[in-house]
């Protein structure tokens, strides 16, 4: 299975895995799993980062992609022809705003992915194939 984590999932998984269900550990340990970070989560930790709204202990946000890298995991880039078909994303607009989080949710569906979310308002969205994960 392929695996696409959620920003706060990714922090987690770095900075605090007590906090991930032992479901989602169980799943993430498998190494018949893929784990994706993706491109959006970097820009999202990075202007978090800027703005202090996240500290990341000793760690700086440009450090991330190669820990993760080291770790095993898999960055998912951002492409054009992701973005240029955004558009058919069905999510209304009025239930989940945040920019990252959509974006994310349509990589998942368009790769085939699984989300790893604990986001209340991503789980609640099954729609157009978004398989989730707690």
């Amino acid at each position: 299975m392929k695996l696409l984590l959620d920003t706060h999932i990714l922090l987690w998984t770095l900075f605090d895995p007590t906090r991930l269900g032992g479901s989602l550990k169980d799943s993430l340990g498998k190494p018949e799993n893929q784990v994706f970070a993706s491109d959006v989560s970097f820009w999202e930790i990075s202007m978090k980062f800027a703005l202090g709204k996240l500290s990341l202990g000793t760690a700086q946000p440009q450090e991330l992609p190669a820990i993760l890298l080291s770790a095993g995991f898999y960055i998912l880039p951002i492409d054009s022809d992701l973005l240029a078909s955004y558009h058919l994303l069905e999510l209304p607009r009025d239930r989940h705003r945040d920019p990252f989080d959509r974006l994310l949710i349509w990589q998942a569906i368009s790769a085939g992915m699984t989300l790893c979310t604990h986001d209340r308002t991503i789980r609640q969205h099954s729609i157009q194939g978004l398989a989730v994960l707690p």
